[in-house]
């Protein structure tokens, strides 16, 4: 799945347990008609994707849903889910990727005179 919008929020990556688990969280507001503030969290090698990116900028990120069951002290069941990110991409990039660049000003330039007399074949 995917997830485009723009980015509202870059956490730091965070450290847990003894293991060194990393997490990064991220907020990307979707551009609808109602905007949605979306909690996307990058884990392990996936937080350094992150480190180019900044505040503002338009992004697809692809995700995948991930739920969980957790049984309290109390013997009651609970379910989690969460969003996680494994690839991100500037959007804003790829817009100006779609542009051909501009030819050179000389392609502009007017070209030598290279008919001839002989080879005048226009009929006035």
């Amino acid at each position: 799945m995917e997830i485009q919008g723009r980015l509202k929020m870059i956490d730091e990556t965070k450290t847990y347990g003894n293991n060194g688990f990393r997490k990064r969280e991220v907020v990307i507001t979707t551009e609808e008609q109602y905007p949605q503030h979306i909690l996307v969290e990058f884990v392990q090698d996936k937080t350094d994707l992150l480190n180019n990116f900044q505040v503002g900028q338009m992004v697809k990120v692809s995700i995948n849903l991930r739920g969980r069951e957790w049984v309290n002290p109390q013997g009651e069941t609970k379910y989690f889910n969460s969003i996680q990110g494994w690839r991100i991409e500037n959007q804003e990039q790829a817009a100006e990727g779609d542009i051909p660049p501009a030819p050179p000003m000389e392609a502009f330039e007017p070209v030598e005179d290279l008919k001839t007399e002989e080879h005048d074949d226009l009929p006035f």
